[in-house]
């Protein structure tokens, strides 16, 4: 009976995804970079704006819902916003399912450092292609697969995460680090698995997601800001509102749009676009040298992008 169950699961599944043509694939890969890009310079804004994270997650929720909800007005857009009963869901679990990945991030980052954190919640990719793989029955391309583990390792390298570990790592048995480490891991899940939501609903509704994603968001921070106090009026605010206008609304729109045209294995490879254009604007405007091992680390990544994205020759 549980077999019959996950086949019926299986074919509801291929049956409601939209089919990924090649022209399509071309076409999605533009948004998404675009929005990876994007979410790349969201460091500058956080530094500048200087909030603590959560105060500045709820500012980029509430930012975002705001931009979203003019943007939607203006193209007269609002009652798409109503979800039918099929996407109520999907939609929502989305949408809470990335808030939380947000603060299981906040709180692994008080149990470790804020570097291991970050490598530990980059591992989405393969977290992405092994959903794939067994919820969708989606057929993952070995190309990409190697690709997905080069730039991983790149990843490490780029961002010093090997001294970092050890530095970490607990000398004797520290259950506080472990439960950092598995608040990670399980907050890529939910990240992947968004991913994966995202691009099942498909592109017919574009913003419609992210800003279901602010207004959860918006509404489950709240408390956040209200106890510790908000922002000094200033140069500050300006910072925390491009969070939610440029790095929720306008990234999150463009990245979900790319989802629903491209295949699972290539968004896994392109999601690395995010952390190589975080570590390269921090060498270039804040001037944080990069040792040889971080050099390589970043061209590991680049080279694993392109090698991935590279159009197969046919043998003739």
């Amino acid at each position: 009976m549980n077999q019959k169950r996950n086949e019926l699961f299986s074919a509801s599944v291929n049956e409601s995804r939209p089919q990924v043509s090649k022209q399509g694939s071309a076409s999605g890969a533009v948004p998404f970079v675009m929005g990876s890009l994007l979410l790349g310079t969201i460091g500058i804004f956080v530094h500048q704006a200087g909030a603590h994270p959560i105060t500045g997650t709820w500012f980029r929720c509430a930012f975002g819902l705001l931009g979203l909800s003019v943007w939607l007005g203006w193209r007269n857009a609002l009652p798409t916003l109503r979800l039918s009963q099929a996407e109520v869901v999907p939609v929502l679990a989305a949408a809470g399912l990335m808030v939380l990945s947000w603060i299981l991030f906040f709180a692994a980052i008080g149990m470790i450092s804020a570097g291991v954190a970050s490598v530990l919640f980059h591992v989405q990719p393969l977290w992405v292609l092994v959903l794939a793989a067994w919820l969708l029955r989606e057929r993952v391309d070995a190309k990409r697969v190697c690709a997905v583990l080069a730039a991983m390792a790149g990843l490490v390298l780029a961002t010093g995460a090997a001294d970092k570990f050890v530095a970490a790592s607990p000398t004797g048995s520290n259950a506080g680090y472990w439960l950092g480490v598995g608040l990670c891991l399980f907050g890529a899940l939910c990240t992947a698995s968004v991913t994966l939501i995202a691009k099942g609903l498909g592109n017919t509704r574009t913003g419609v997601l992210a800003w279901w994603q602010c207004a959860i968001g918006t509404v489950a921070l709240l408390a956040w800001p209200i106890s510790h106090g908000w922002p000094a009026a200033g140069p500050a605010w300006g910072w925390l509102a491009g969070l939610g206008l440029i790095h929720t609304g306008l990234a999150y729109s463009l990245m979900y749009t790319g989802m629903a045209r491209l295949t699972t294995d290539r968004i896994a490879v392109l999601q690395f676009i995010y952390p190589g254009t975080v570590l390269l604007l921090d060498w270039v405007v804040y001037g944080q040298q990069l040792g040889k091992l971080q050099i390589t680390g970043v061209l590991i990544m680049a080279g694993a992008i392109y090698a991935s994205e590279r159009p197969r020759r046919d043998v003739r």
